[in-house]
């Protein structure tokens, strides 16, 4: 895993703060980030919304993006990175939804991960295709991947305050 000591250092060097949004990972970025003593000071939430009910109602996924795209999707990482952003006091919100596995489908395989990234500005997305690793590799590859995701943002484009 990622230094996310050095991550955390780099967000309270900009003033910057975290909120996650979680469905394949549970929580798992969350716990990494929380890990680390004096986290309080740059992680200001974490939502787990492992149903698409809870990610309609704790991050405004509508409804219609759920249906035309599935939630394994980039438009709906998008939108639950713009909820977890709209819903906390966070300058910087990442997003994960996949298919950790076991299973998975043709047109959506095991290994799947959609992320979202979203600041004041913008919001990004992108899907990384795992592989079937199995579950927990999945559910790992994907929290190390929203890391540094989050370390990426925070270095390059977010401004010192």
């Amino acid at each position: 895993m990622m230094d996310v000591a050095a991550l955390l250092d780099q967000a309270q060097a900009k003033g910057v703060t975290i909120a996650t949004a979680e469905s394949c990972t549970g929580g798992m970025v969350a716990a990494a980030l929380t890990d680390i003593a004096g986290s309080s000071a740059v992680f200001d939430r974490g939502f787990v919304t492992y149903t698409n009910a809870a990610k309609i109602q704790m991050l405004d996924v509508k409804p219609g993006t759920l249906d035309a795209h599935g939630a394994v999707s980039e438009p709906v990482a998008r939108e639950m990175a713009a909820g977890a952003l709209a819903h906390s006091n966070a300058d910087i919100a990442v997003s994960i939804t996949g298919i950790a596995g076991p299973g998975g489908s043709e047109h959506k395989p095991e290994g799947r991960v959609c992320f979202g990234l979203a600041t004041a500005g913008t919001i990004q997305t992108s899907t990384v295709e795992f592989g079937a690793l199995g579950r927990a590799n999945v559910r790992h590859a994907a929290r190390d991947h929203a890391l540094t995701l989050l370390q990426d943002t925070i270095v390059s484009t977010l401004q010192d305050n």
